[in-house]
């Protein structure tokens, strides 16, 4: 009897499966072999040393959740035929397909292009490719579709692109505080008036859901010295530009000398889209890194210096502040770092940058989680939670510069 699914040994789930046709030819396609190169958290590896774990894992941990959630979402009568089941599942494992090398951090560096747009553009390529069978996985993604409630397992407060990113990450870098009930959550699930809802009894498990997303933000996602590390790698790229602007040679793997030597805007990919996504696709982490090693010779001693300290993890500081740096404090840093820059006054840009991030726990300002009561009313979830949730944002500000410059 020939057998309906590909086993995979996935080590957060155990064995999951993708069914034959068109979820396994989708996996099979070059585009989405791609994100086998493509690391989940870019360069958190140089503070939790296990998180290598690639886009690739997470989209097929994504697929795993969607395909539980389908089936008890079915189990409680929630109308999803056959085909809106599959389209869903193609939806949920083509959502990062569109993610450039080490994820998030690149993304408008490199190339001003948001992830998302290029999600978009991979999927319309590939419905072309699959003879229009991704017509409505493509509506889902864009929510479009009549049944709401399939966009939100795709994109939501709780979709499983989020269920599978905290798990899959607090695995991989051992931070225990980002294990959620995932599996609880789901079996909680429900369809209400076509919106997707939550059991009153799964409630403590999206608190924790929430708690969890926040403490890994603050602890993985923006900690301080991944922070440094990814803030490095942006100015090492700017420079490289900036020289590659300038007619200057630089060796570089093709696929990365196309995206330093061309600025393409969003509006050139709609016009162009076959031949940039066909250079994007050979776009992804080893070229980036093929590139550093290069450079870590190059004629120009700022990209030098730069690629040098990121190969070999001698980072700059950063110092995060719940408030803005004294322009006074800012000033006397910028001294420290003028008076020991040995490259030039053009290169302090590079050695001397700040900026700040910001997270929310749980944003009330877009659409609610929706929390089904037992005598049946449903309510959002900021107005149900024993305890007041934390959804204000919070913002940190940063400001990054060579250690030995404040040692002299």
């Amino acid at each position: 009897m020939e057998m309906k699914s590909k086993i995979l040994n996935d080590p957060v789930y155990g064995f999951i499966n993708v069914p034959y046709g068109l979820l396994f030819d989708l996996t099979e396609h070059p585009y989405f072999q791609r994100l086998r190169r493509i690391k989940q958290v870019s360069l958190t590896h140089y503070v939790y040393p296990g998180a290598l774990h690639t886009r690739f894992h997470h989209a097929l941990g994504a697929l795993h959740l969607m395909q539980q959630a389908v089936e008890v979402l079915r189990g409680k009568g929630a109308p999803i035929t056959d085909e809106e089941a599959e389209a869903v599942c193609a939806a949920i494992l083509l959502h990062d397909i569109g993610h450039g090398p080490f994820s998030h951090t690149l993304e408008h560096t490199l190339i001003n292009v948001s992830h998302e747009v290029l999600s978009e553009l991979f999927m319309e390529k590939l419905d072309e490719e699959f003879n229009g069978r991704l017509g409505l996985a493509r509506a889902i993604f864009r929510d479009e579709y009549h049944k709401k409630f399939l966009h939100q397992l795709v994109s939501g407060q709780l979709d499983m692109d989020r269920m599978d990113y905290l798990n899959r990450d607090s695995y991989f870098t051992g931070v225990h505080e980002g294990v959620i009930g995932y599996d609880r959550i789901i079996k909680m699930l429900a369809v209400y008036d076509d919106e997707l809802v939550v059991e009153e009894k799964g409630i403590y498990s999206v608190e924790k859901f929430l708690i969890a997303r926040r403490l890994m933000y603050w602890q993985v996602y923006l900690h301080k010295t991944v922070l440094s590390a990814e803030q490095m790698l942006v100015k090492a790229m700017q420079r490289a530009k900036v020289l590659a602007h300038a007619g200057r040679h630089l060796d570089a793997p093709r696929p990365l000398a196309f995206f330093l030597h061309n600025d393409i805007s969003a509006g050139q990919f709609l016009t162009d889209r076959d031949a940039l996504l066909a250079n994007f696709a050979l776009l992804d982490d080893y070229d980036i890194t093929s590139g550093l090693k290069a450079w870590a010779f190059a004629d120009d001693p700022v990209l030098a210096f730069l690629s040098d300290c990121i190969l070999n993890r001698r980072l700059f500081k950063l110092e995060l502040s719940n408030e803005p740096f004294e322009e006074s404090y800012t000033a006397g840093i910028r001294h420290h770092v003028e008076r020991w820059n040995p490259f030039g006054p053009e290169a302090l840009e590079y050695l001397l940058f700040q900026g700040s991030e910001t997270n929310s726990a749980y944003d009330v300002s877009k659409e609610e989680i929706k929390i089904l009561h037992k005598n049946g009313k449903v309510l959002p979830m900021s107005l149900t939670a024993d305890y007041g949730i934390q959804s204000r944002l919070v913002t940190k500000y940063y400001l990054c510069y060579p250690k030995q410059a404040v040692r002299v």
